[in-house]
């Protein structure tokens, strides 16, 4: 099965063959065409699976297709509402990355910003709003976003709504739009009051559930860095000064801090680019290339960029920030250790990062060994941790798989400690 199969618009296609994604994922192979019926849709799916592609794509179809007939006021047409302004932002960059050749226009809105810019977009004129409930709920009261022509409403990772005490403002922003509409509606779990609530807003909905992906590879060895957030540029050049390290794909969670690292590694001396999504095609193709054939040695890149890069023989994959969601560190880490080959992962984390760490170690029922013969290491960062690591029924445990005691943390030490 590929995209081409799923009947897409040329558009739509073409933007794909540029990020260079032929074959889609479970959920985008079940959802794209139901929700292309115009269907309401209940899919169970933890991001990490390629979920947001699966609504984008056939969003942007659909508005594309609409857009012919429609003679109407530009007015916002989709809402994706979303728990966070990390994944509010990825969203966006997927409409833009997705959406490039269809003309249609999108806004991200988010609160602990100023609201100028997000005012602004708003006025422009845009199709598609993607939006955390606080600042939405703000900026409809005060009149400058109006919902009257939506067609479309998703509900993005509704349990972490929940979780996050979002869901009465979820509940009164789902007043102000038109009951007629076609809803999709996401959760990677379904506690009693999210099947309330998507038994309340979906009319016979289609559902689609997917697993997610939740162990890493038994060659991959993995580390944790506790470091304040102030350190952490340091911390990276004094790991890279490694020559252990023969190659390094470095994550970061937006694209400004991966020009912010880029510029402070080639001053301190190391080969360094990095791809995301504000590089054109042709930039992030040569980036690539220079780092597989080892002209640069690090390449920083956003989860969105990563995706679909296949790098053989990578060393380590570093964590400069470890992502919101678990599964994201699982498909990070998982470019190297591949085809049996074995790679090292390292990971930073600073005090705001603790809860990250947390949901990654519940959901790969792992404790990552901690590096302490560190420069920069934060002291007293383990008594954080209290959250209980679920283990796996009868899994023993594996030299990589390490529980955290005296004899795992030597092992941190001997293999990614204190080298210049």
């Amino acid at each position: 099965m590929s995209f081409e199969n799923l009947n897409l618009i040329e558009p739509i296609l073409r933007a794909l063959k540029t990020e260079g994604y032929t074959i889609p994922t479970p959920i985008q192979e079940q959802s794209i065409p139901i929700i292309l019926q115009r269907k309401d849709l209940l899919g169970c799916a933890q991001t990490g699976t390629g979920k947001t592609a699966a609504f984008a794509i056939p969003i942007l179809q659909i508005l594309s297709g609409d857009k012919i007939y429609d003679k109407g006021p530009k007015a916002i047409k989709t809402l994706i509402l979303t728990p966070t302004r990390e994944l509010a932002i990825q969203i966006g960059e997927s409409f833009a990355s997705y959406g490039k050749h269809t003309g249609m226009k999108h806004a991200v809105i988010f609160g602990g910003v100023s609201q100028g810019a997000q005012v602004a977009a708003l006025k422009s004129g845009i199709d598609i709003l993607i939006a955390t409930p606080g600042r939405l709920l703000d900026l409809i009261n005060q009149k400058f976003v109006h919902l009257h022509h939506l067609k479309i409403f998703v509900l993005d990772e509704a349990d972490r709504m929940l979780d996050m005490g979002f869901i009465t403002d979820v509940k009164k922003i789902i007043t102000k739009i038109p009951q007629k509409r076609q809803t999709l509606f996401f959760s990677a779990t379904m506690p009693s009051e999210i099947q309330k609530l998507a038994n309340t807003i979906l009319v016979n909905p289609e559902k689609v559930e997917v697993t997610p992906v939740s162990s890493t590879a038994d060659t991959i060895e993995q580390a944790i860095y506790f470091v304040e957030k102030g350190d952490k540029k340091k911390l990276l050049i004094h790991v890279l000064q490694n020559p252990e390290i023969k190659s390094a794909l470095v994550f970061t969670r937006t694209k400004h801090g991966a020009d912010k690292i880029t510029k402070d590694l080639v001053k301190a001396g190391i080969k360094t680019e990095a791809i995301h999504g504000n590089k054109s095609q042709n930039a992030r193709q040569k980036a690539l290339s220079n780092f597989k054939n080892g002209q640069i040695r690090v390449l920083i890149a956003t989860d969105i960029a990563a995706r679909g890069i296949d790098i053989d023989e990578l060393s380590h994959v570093i964590n400069f920030e470890l992502p919101n969601v678990p599964e994201s560190y699982v498909h990070r880490i998982g470019r190297t250790g591949r085809a049996g080959a074995s790679g090292i992962a390292l990971s930073f984390c600073d005090e705001e990062e603790m809860e990250y760490l947390k949901d990654i170690q519940k959901l790969i029922s792992k404790t990552l060994p901690v590096v302490e013969e560190q420069p920069y290491h934060m002291r007293g960062a383990e008594f954080k941790l209290t959250q209980p690591i679920s283990k796996k029924k009868g899994s023993g445990k594996k030299p990589n798989a390490p529980t955290g005691g005296a004899g795992t943390m030597g092992r941190a030490k001997k293999r990614f400690g204190n080298r210049r």
